[in-house]
C-alpha cells in the first residue's frame, strides 16, 4: 500500500460567498497540487471539498496522512461525530438535521477505501505545505469572484 501525505485548506470570501479549496499530495518525491471553487458556498463546504478531491485523485487505496486546519474536519473523524450524526440518521446534538450531508457521505465513501489518519494543523503557522494549499484555495477563490 503506497504512503501518502495530504494537505487541504478551504477559503471563503463571505460566509456564504464566493469560495476555494486547495490540496497538496505528496509521495515520495511526486507532488500533486489541486484546487478548485464555487461561486455561492461557505468555507466548511471547502474544507470538505479539499478533502474529497484529494482523496478522490488517489488512483489505488493508500495509506493516507491526511492534514487540515479544519477542526470541522479533524474532529468529524476522530472525535466521532460521524458516526455518530449516522447513528442518529444524520441529526446532530442540537436535534437539527446536519450541515453539509451531501459532502459528508461522499467523503465517507471515497475515504472508505483508504487507511487515513486525520491530523490536526494549526493554521498560518509557517506550515510549508499548509501555507501551499491555503494559496491554492486563495486562488481559486480569486477565480470564483471573477
Amino acid at each position: 500500500m503506497k504512503n501518502v501525505v495530504i494537505y487541504t485548506d478551504g477559503a471563503c470570501s463571505g460566509n456564504p460567498g464566493p469560495g476555494g479549496w486547495g490540496c497538496v499530495l505528496v509521495h515520495g518525491a511526486i507532488i500533486k497540487e489541486l484546487n478548485g471553487a464555487e461561486a455561492d458556498t461557505t468555507n466548511q463546504r471547502m474544507e470538505l471539498w479539499a478533502a474529497i478531491a484529494a482523496l478522490e485523485a488517489l488512483k489505488q487505496p493508500c495509506a493516507v496522512e491526511l492534514f487540515s486546519d479544519s477542526a470541522y474536519l479533524i474532529n468529524a473523524f476522530n472525535l466521532g461525530w460521524l458516526l455518530k450524526w449516522r447513528q442518529n440518521g444524520w441529526i446532530n446534538s442540537r436535534r437539527q438535521p446536519v450541515e453539509n450531508q451531501d459532502l459528508w457521505l461522499r467523503l465517507l465513501k471515497v475515504a472508505g477505501s483508504h487507511d487515513i489518519t486525520w491530523r490536526k494543523v494549526k493554521g498560518h503557522s509557517g506550515d510549508e505545505l499548509n501555507e501551499r494549499c491555503d494559496a491554492l484555495a486563495r486562488a481559486a477563490l480569486t477565480r470564483a469572484r471573477e
